[in-house]
């Protein structure tokens, strides 16, 4: 039972390991799910040296384990590094499930194994073992980590808004009687945060409008709400000016309009006078 666990074992998760190191280095892999992916954003540097590790790690595991069927000191060794990369990989896993909307399967296939290796060589102590992984799972759940999505995807209005903010409320409101809609994201959100620091905005609410080519950041209510009211103001003057040039293309006169026969006369050019609204605008100004 001792080699099966200790030698045996480990053995098969190098193979394992080794396979999908391979398979990396030809640009695939065993696990092509989202979450594999996503796992490999979040190392500070490529994903393929942390193989190499796993790799060396195991490998120091079948020798430590085969030298432990006959040495005290290995087998402390042994068990050491074991719980150790239990520790390590708690820590990634943990940290995915957090932040990846799905975890990597690679990562919980090598925890799992070294999980069942811990069984197999110990049992009295795999309790130990367990009460460890979920301490290291709640400490990191006590942590605001930011998840590893996107808010801002489609063309829209984003409102990164509170619920306890007053000029949050006012602009909500403002959108609810003229009907705008929008996605509202909770400054709560340490991605929203994040971003808020990163442009050194430090007050909400703050509208981000996507579109396809371009993207337009307002700050305030007051802005907020003047950038809207600007829009609706050049609708109406669009719809006015429309409305005037239809009445003018539609004004006709027939040739003997005001003529004496066939005796000659002055010229009659008729002009249209403008009306006081579009004489009186005033430019708006634009934000």
């Amino acid at each position: 039972m001792r080699f099966f666990s200790r030698v045996f074992l480990p053995f098969l998760l190098f193979v394992y390991i080794a396979t999908e190191t391979y398979l990396r280095l030809q640009h695939t892999s065993l696990c092509g799910e989202v979450g594999c992916a996503l796992a490999g954003e979040l190392l500070r540097f490529d994903h393929i040296y942390l193989n190499y590790f796993g790799l060396a790690g195991v490998l120091s595991l079948i020798i430590s384990g085969y030298l432990s069927l006959k040495s005290r000191w290995f087998e402390t060794l042994f068990f050491t590094m074991l719980y150790a990369g239990i520790a390590f990989e708690t820590t990634i896993i943990g940290y995915q499930f957090i932040a990846n909307p799905e975890p990597c399967l690679f990562c919980l296939s090598v925890f799992s194994s070294l999980l069942v290796i811990a069984l197999f060589s110990q049992m009295k102590y795999f309790a130990v073992v367990l009460a460890t992984v979920l301490s290291i799972f709640l400490g990191l759940n006590t942590l605001t980590i930011p998840q590893n999505r996107s808010f801002v995807t489609a063309p829209g209005l984003y409102l990164i808004q509170s619920e306890t903010c007053s000029h949050c409320k006012k602009v909500k409101k403002y959108f609810a009687e003229h009907q705008i809609a929008y996605t509202p994201i909770s400054a709560k959100e340490i991605n929203a945060r994040g971003f808020l620091k990163f442009v050194d905005i430090s007050t909400i609410p703050v509208l981000i409008i996507k579109e396809s080519s371009s993207m337009t950041i307002l700050k305030g209510d007051r802005k907020i709400i003047a950038h809207f009211d600007a829009q609706r103001k050049e609708e109406v003057l669009k719809d006015v000016t429309e409305s005037t040039l239809v009445q003018s293309s539609a004004l006709e006169l027939s040739s003997d309009f005001l003529g004496t026969g066939g005796d000659a006369g002055c010229t009659l050019t008729i002009t249209e006078t403008p009306s006081c609204e579009e004489t009186n605008a005033t430019p708006i100004p634009q934000h």
